[in-house]
């Protein structure tokens, strides 16, 4: 499994903006942003300054990052954002050359209030204005590309965080003002991540959810959800179904839908792995064959434990083998379909 530039910049945006940073700068290439005091704390590993923080009830002073997505179209940019600041200050120094010295009464050169500025350094480099306020020290470079620490880190604080959400869906300004409440119905749903492994390895993403009211599943539950506006708090003027469905129940019956789902797969490349097993499994038989004939008993018993070790690695490396594993749920309050008619 990998992912696009495009999918970790939007995957990393979405955490930050959840995480309620300061973004003070963005492009398609990067984003310079201040942390939260909750990503500080998830991302720095810093706990000796939170322990210190927390115990003297201090103002925090957070790190700052620039993330960037795409190196080389970045540096590209900055080169031509650096080279079209130094055309202006060029000009501007041309056009403070070429314009005329007035005199005041007593007959010494006049300045405005912004003239005053005008010092030896400014007329070569510009004035240079003061920088943002962006936590201590410098601003820390990192470049985000899937397999990078710094995103397997954002990963592993995302899974922390929102390993299991209870959301409700935004009725709307409209629904506060209505005379009947809305019908909303809970769903639980699992994200589960599907390994194919043998010699080689390819990973699935499975979001499915099921209705606890209907027992309805979607296989297509992320299409379901991307569709609705999701919040935290019970919204007004609303109502939740009862559950005819535990979460337990529910999760039992995804997990057998899922497992049916899998069994339709093509297996030919389980066949085509236990085939290279078997080539792996004789080669070393070929190998140990006469080495375990020695006739010295102490040689002999240590060829026969390389032997089997030798086979149980070659068995885990090559066996064909499907893993599901739950990476996070949630319990999604959903306004029904005839509700929503009405």
């Amino acid at each position: 499994m990998t992912m696009t530039t495009e999918q970790i910049q939007k995957y990393v945006l979405t955490y930050l903006e959840s995480m309620e940073c300061n973004v003070i700068e963005q492009s398609p290439y990067h984003v310079m942003v201040k942390l939260s005091p909750g990503a500080d704390k998830e991302l720095t590993g810093r706990p000796y300054y939170w322990g210190f923080i927390e115990r003297t009830n201090t103002e925090p002073e957070t790190m700052s990052f620039l993330f960037v997505f795409d190196p080389e179209k970045y540096d590209q940019a900055e080169i031509a954002k650096t080279a079209q600041a130094n055309e202006a200050r060029r000009a501007a120094l041309h056009a403070q050359l070429d314009k005329p010295v007035t005199t005041s009464n007593e007959g010494t050169p006049s300045s405005s209030p912004s003239q005053t500025e005008d010092t030896i350094l400014g007329r070569y480099f510009g004035v240079v204005q003061p920088l943002p306020n962006v936590g201590p020290g410098r601003i820390h470079r990192e470049h985000l590309h899937f397999g990078s620490p710094r995103l397997q880190q954002i990963f592993a604080a995302a899974r922390r965080g929102g390993s299991c959400v209870y959301l409700f869906e935004d009725p709307g300004p409209k629904q506060r003002s209505t005379l009947f409440p809305a019908a909303y119905e809970p769903w639980l749903g699992v994200s589960f991540k599907v390994e194919f492994a043998c010699d080689m390895k390819r990973e699935e993403l499975h979001f499915m959810g099921i209705s606890l009211v209907s027992g309805e599943i979607d296989f297509q539950f992320r299409d379901r959800l991307s569709r609705r506006s999701l919040r935290p708090r019970l919204p007004e003027n609303i109502h939740i179904e009862p559950s005819s469905i535990t979460p337990a129940e529910g999760r039992e019956a995804l997990e057998s839908s899922l497992q049916s789902k899998l069994s339709e797969v093509d297996p030919s490349w389980a066949i085509e792995a236990s085939e290279r097993l078997q080539e792996e499994l004789e080669l070393i038989d070929a190998y140990y064959r006469d080495l375990l004939l020695e006739e010295d008993e102490e040689k002999r018993r240590s060829a026969n434990e390389q032997y089997e070790a030798r086979r149980e690695e070659i068995r885990w490396q090559y066996e064909p083998r499907i893993l599901v594993t739950a990476i996070n749920c949630g319990i999604f309050h959903l306004r029904q379909e005839s509700s929503r008619t009405k």
